[in-house]
């Protein structure tokens, strides 16, 4: 059985399809938040209310060595054709073989969503037409995250804390935030963003 569309989903939907593009003819929906905040699963549920929009995860092109260096490669292979109306083609990132192993196609679509940690940056949000962040302490995201990814990546944590400590201190997104989302027991609460 199919459960029922979440109206907060289904109304933020509509509400970013009527958004002017701000990509070439697309819209670009960032959501930003903690590692283990939940942006991935609100980014595919968002997706999911607004037909199928394709989603760019930004761990697919982030490495080991530049977890936070990726804004170049999401610039070239990215923004730069779907500003030209063109067809995106991004290499993803291969987490176990540590090399970019496969490339993916990205069409020009009406609501093209990006999430993962700093996709509010301050060198994107020119071309993001509403930027999300998940409202959820870091501390709690990150207790999430590691329970989400078990003790054979605690290593990868202890480095990763630090590394996003220190982007956000530099460049923080969550002030820039057109809306807030909180994840609750029955579903999402979208709120207005930080007063700028």
């Amino acid at each position: 059985m199919t459960p029922a569309p979440d109206p907060v989903l289904t109304s933020l939907a509509a509400r970013l399809r009527t958004l002017p593009p701000s990509c070439g003819p697309v819209r670009l929906v960032a959501v930003d938040g903690h590692a283990g905040s939940g942006k991935s699963t609100f980014a595919g549920r968002l997706a999911e209310a607004l037909g199928g929009a394709p989603v760019v995860h930004t761990d697919d092109l982030a490495t080991h060595e530049e977890l936070f260096a990726w804004s170049g490669r999401f610039r070239e292979q990215v923004l730069a054709p779907l500003s030209r109306g063109g067809t995106a083609r991004y290499e993803v990132y291969d987490w176990v073989r540590r090399e970019f192993a496969t490339v993916r196609e990205l069409a020009p679509e009406p609501v093209v969503l990006v999430e993962g940690v700093g996709t509010g940056r301050r060198e994107l949000r020119p071309y993001v037409a509403c930027l999300l962040w998940m409202e959820l302490a870091r501390e709690h995201s990150w207790e999430r995250g590691q329970l989400r990814d078990g003790p054979g990546l605690s290593a990868f944590w202890d480095g990763w804390i630090p590394a996003e400590r220190a982007h956000f201190a530099a460049d923080p997104s969550r002030p820039y935030a057109d809306l807030l989302v909180h994840q609750g027991q029955m579903g999402y609460e979208v709120c207005v963003g930080p007063v700028k």
